[in-house]
């Protein structure tokens, strides 16, 4: 069955840097869209970055220029390198993954078909 495990969130403080990393199992597919959504208490979950099956990067107004997004094929592992982080980056991680998408926003959590359990980022 399909896993998702996110790892590599932290406490830090502002202006500092993490790495978050997604291993991938189980797929029997590869032509997905794999993609970082976060949600802070209180607030809708968001999407932060996303990466098609056709190489296709988004990323979300409030990181662009701070965060890369990156998916290492032979390991099937999603990255989320996130620099000069704020306090409003604080929320729990999610990685998340589905078929390709051919049509609609890729922020949309209902084109992701699986989901991994989150990791917390805290920016102080």
């Amino acid at each position: 069955h399909v896993q998702l495990v996110e790892s590599g969130g932290d406490s830090v403080h502002t202006g500092g840097s993490l790495r978050l990393s997604c291993v991938a199992s189980g797929f029997t597919y590869s032509n997905r869209i794999m993609g970082w959504f976060r949600q802070a208490p209180g607030k809708e979950r968001e999407g932060v970055a996303a990466i098609n099956g056709d190489d296709t990067i988004n990323y979300s107004d409030a990181v662009k220029g701070r965060f890369t997004i990156s998916h290492d094929i032979v390991n099937d592992t999603l990255y989320l390198e996130m620099n000069n982080l704020e306090p409003g980056d604080t929320a729990m991680y999610y990685c998340a993954a589905g078929p390709r998408l051919y049509g609609g926003s890729w922020s949309f959590s209902k084109w992701y078909k699986y989901w991994g359990q989150g990791t917390q980022v805290t920016v102080s």
